[in-house]
């Protein structure tokens, strides 16, 4: 087996990227603390093609050294906006049609293997703070909880790899369903 040379690969340009049909999704970052992990966050958000992602708070903004260490050019393909309460943003985007969905352990939180998407549908996935999570005030406001099922010994996963996990079971239960 022979891995494919990054010609080979048939990425699209940053303004095609731009025009495409996007995963109806939009990741709110909720007081992250790491440049690392927001720029993980991105390159992520670009390889599913998500629509936007909104910094809330303490979160970092590009152009930052650290994020694009992790982004790697990611920052310019996906649209972002600051909003400086995350509060603030969530009403915004659900005054535009967002179910808004805390990724988070909580009461009554429904298991991520049990999400069914609706391809009608579009979704603000709300992602916290490394310690302390998705803050109260937000909680609040949510329409719904994911967890990710976990079986170890440690009790939350980075939020870097949550979002890459959330992000594929969106995507693949919506693209399953337009088959």
């Amino acid at each position: 087996m022979r891995k494919l040379k990054l010609e080979e690969l048939g990425r699209v340009s940053i303004p095609a990227f731009r025009e495409q049909e996007k995963l109806p999704v939009v990741i709110v970052l909720d007081n992250i603390r790491s440049m690392h992990n927001v720029g993980s966050v991105f390159r992520t958000a670009d390889g599913f093609a998500v629509e936007a992602i909104v910094l809330c708070g303490i979160t970092g903004q590009p152009p930052h050294r650290e994020i694009e260490k992790t982004a790697l050019g990611a920052t310019h393909s996906v649209a972002w906006t600051y909003e400086e309460d995350t509060v603030t943003a969530v009403n915004r985007l659900r005054k535009a049609g967002y179910q808004l969905i805390a990724i988070e352990q909580a009461e009554n939180s429904t298991m991520l293997n049990h999400f069914q998407p609706d391809m009608d549908q579009k979704y603000a996935l709300i992602f916290g703070n490394e310690v302390n999570g998705v803050s109260d005030e937000v909680m609040k406001l949510i329409d719904t909880c994911l967890e990710i099922p976990q079986f170890g010994t440690k009790h939350s996963f980075n939020i870097v790899i949550s979002a890459g996990i959330v992000l594929w079971d969106v995507f693949s239960k919506l693209n399953i369903k337009k088959d």
